[in-house]
Parts: structure tokens; C-alpha cells; sequence
């Protein structure tokens, strides 16, 4: 799709992945589609980050969660934690691993939307946009 439809900032993005060039490359790439992106390593430290912006008032639009963190908490634990702190958390799950079941069924695991790597700028574009068009659907409704 054209990246002139894909929704853009002012929202502000958690992105959540293990791979220090990982992060890089999808906060650049929501910065140029005009979000404010903060960055965690792994879970704890998302959930750190979400409990803090949701505290002081500014919280995340959106958080994007790898799956799987060899050594520390991933996606799959953090959600839980995530929906406890705030139940309309917009979620989207990310991974290499198209078989792994979160991915394949997302929504049954607490995400809104799921996100196979690698992908480019529209793709990523088009699934926040996505998510938080849900986001605008449900607060209407």
C-alpha cells in the first residue's frame, strides 16, 4: 500500500526487541513516519517504560513486542502484564518465526495485530496504522 495512507505520528511507540540493530531500524523507520518511539530491550523494561509513561501522563499509543528474548522476558510474558496495567494496550506482536502460535493466532494471546520479520516501512506503517484505527473504532463505538 502507498505510505501516503498509512496513519502517522503524533503517537508515541514502544518498540520492545532484543536486537540492539532491530530497534535502530524500526524506530527510525516510525520516526520518519512522524511517531515518538522509545526503545526496551526486553520485557521488564517495556513494562517498566509503559507503567512510567502511563503514570506520568503520557502513555504509548501503541508497543511492539518480540515474541521470543533468549535470556530474558519476551512478548508472549509481557502482554499479560501489559493488559494488567492497561487493558486497551495496543499490542502487536513481532518475530522471525512464522510458526511460533502467537504469531499465527495473535489475538488469542492478547495482541491486536501481528508483524512477521523482516519488513519494510509500509508494512510496518500499515499494521500500527491498522492498530490504532482499532484503537479510534472502539472509542467511538
Amino acid at each position: 500500500p502507498p505510505l501516503a495512507a498509512v496513519r502517522t505520528g503524533p503517537n508515541k511507540i514502544l518498540v520492545m526487541d532484543d536486537e540492539g540493530i532491530v530497534r535502530e531500524l524500526v524506530s527510525d523507520m516510525l520516526t520518519s513516519l512522524g511517531y515518538e518511539v522509545a526503545e526496551a530491550c526486553d520485557g521488564t523494561e517495556a513494562i517498566a517504560l509503559y507503567q512510567s509513561a502511563k503514570e506520568t501522563g503520557q502513555p504509548f499509543t501503541a508497543v511492539i513486542l518480540d515474541v521470543t528474548i533468549p535470556g530474558g522476558m519476551g512478548g508472549k510474558e509481557a502482554i499479560a502484564t501489559l493488559r494488567a496495567i492497561d487493558p486497551q494496550v495496543k499490542a502487536i506482536v513481532s518475530s522471525g518465526h512464522d510458526a511460533d502460535p502467537v504469531m499465527s493466532d495473535c489475538r488469542q494471546h492478547g495482541f491486536c495485530a501481528a508483524i512477521p520479520k523482516p519488513y519494510d516501512i509500509s508494512k510496518l506503517g500499515c499494521v500500527v496504522s491498522k492498530a490504532l484505527d482499532e484503537q479510534s473504532t472502539r472509542k467511538t463505538a
